[in-house]
Formats: structure tokens, C-alpha cells, sequence
């Protein structure tokens, strides 16, 4: 099927258009590297306590920082004049659907194995603390990114700074289960709340795949 034949608007005037794409890319090359840091101590965190949901958390971090790379292609595309505004952002949009896909996969299967298997991990300080730090950070990253997005009238962006306040989510939800499972014994607190943000980000994945509309409202 043919690609809609739908246009993006461009609201600001040049310059202050291409001040907000340098914007953007800055936001997204911080993205990149704050996941990377996320990923590495999240991964050597989580197999040290033989946490399922802390491994989980560092591949979503990579997903993460999968979609900012993403981003930065878009941004760029558009700023070396490569391709034009909608040719970038329809495929921007695609491949961040397929990211949200991706996430939605790993964390729904791996809460359903938890789940099954009755999963304990033991208690992780390092992984308490890491998940306490994305709960400050990322929601002031979503928060720009979702500005920038109106500023370029972007939808990828926009999906973006939905996927970064889905990994907020998974950082609460995180902290949620680790705390409960140390302090309290709730296992199965982590695993439910994994199928919750899998369900959420497989919605967002689909209305990203069969959206006609590229424009950010």
C-alpha cells in the first residue's frame, strides 16, 4: 500500500526552526548516552542480584536509546537536507513503532515468565538507586522532548517523548517492585506491572504503524 500523501507543517520561521532541530539533536545525544550508562548498570546490577526485571530495565534502556538514535537520523535528515521533512518523519515514525513493538515483546514476555516461574530476585541497592535516579531524570527529558515536538510539529519526536515517559513508568514501577520484594516479599508486584507498560507499548507501537496523520497536535 502506498504511503498517505499527507504533509508536515512547519510552524516556526527558519531560523527558529533549525535553533529547535540543534535542540532536539542535543536532547537525543543526551538520550543516547544516559541510556547507554542506564543499560551497563542496570545489566551488571541485575545479574549480580539475578534480578529478571533489572536485566529488563537495561534492555529497555537499549531500546531506548535505539529510538534516540533513531531521532538523531530524522533530525539530521532533515538539517543536511538528505530528504525532505515528511520523508523523514514517515520513516522516523516506522521505525519507532517497530522500537515500541520490540519493547512491548521483551517486557511482556519476560513478566509472564516471572510470573510462572515465581521469579525472586534478591535485594539490589544499586538497582534502588538507579531506578530512583531515572525517575528524576527522565520525565524532565520527556518533558523537553515533548516541546521540541510541537516546535517541529514533529510526530516521531512526539513518540519519542512518549517512549521516554514509558521507560519513566517502568523506572517507578521498578523501584516499586524492588523495594516490595526486599522489604515485603511481593514478588509478582514487578511481573504485573511489566504486562501493563508491554500492553501500553504495544498500543503506541500500532497507532504509530497506522497513523496518517505525521503531524504532532
Amino acid at each position: 500500500m502506498d504511503p498517505p500523501q499527507v504533509s508536515v507543517g512547519h510552524p516556526l520561521p527558519e531560523a527558529s526552526r533549525a535553533r529547535s532541530l540543534r535542540r532536539g539533536l542535543l536532547l537525543e545525544y543526551f538520550t543516547i548516552v544516559w541510556n547507554t550508562l542506564e543499560a551497563v548498570v542496570g545489566l551488571v546490577a541485575g545479574m549480580a542480584a539475578g534480578s529478571i526485571a533489572l536485566v529488563g530495565f537495561a534492555l529497555d534502556s537499549v531500546i531506548e536509546g535505539s529510538s534516540g538514535g533513531i531521532l538523531v537520523w530524522r533530525l539530521r535528515s532533515e538539517t543536511t537536507e538528505t530528504r525532505t521533512a515528511e520523508e523523514a518523519e514517515r520513516k522516523a515514525i516506522r521505525m519507532v513503532a517497530v522500537a515500541f513493538f520490540g519493547l512491548a515483546l521483551y517486557v511482556g514476555g519476560r513478566a509472564a515468565i516471572d510470573l510462572a516461574s515465581g521469579s525472586r530476585p534478591d535485594q539490589s541497592v544499586p538497582g534502588i538507586i538507579l531506578a530512583m535516579v531515572s525517575l528524576i531524570v527522565m520525565p524532565i527529558l520527556a518533558w523537553r522532548k515533548r516541546t521540541i515536538a510541537r516546535e517541529l510539529d514533529s510526530r516521531a519526536m512526539q513518540a519519542d517523548s512518549t517512549q521516554t515517559t514509558l521507560c519513566t513508568y517502568l523506572s517507578a514501577f521498578l523501584l516499586v517492585g524492588l523495594v516490595a520484594n526486599a522489604l515485603l516479599g511481593w514478588w509478582w508486584a514487578d511481573p504485573l506491572a511489566g504486562l501493563a507498560i508491554a500492553a501500553f507499548a504495544a498500543k503506541e507501537g500500532k497507532e504509530l504503524w497506522t497513523t496518517k496523520d505525521l503531524c504532532c497536535r
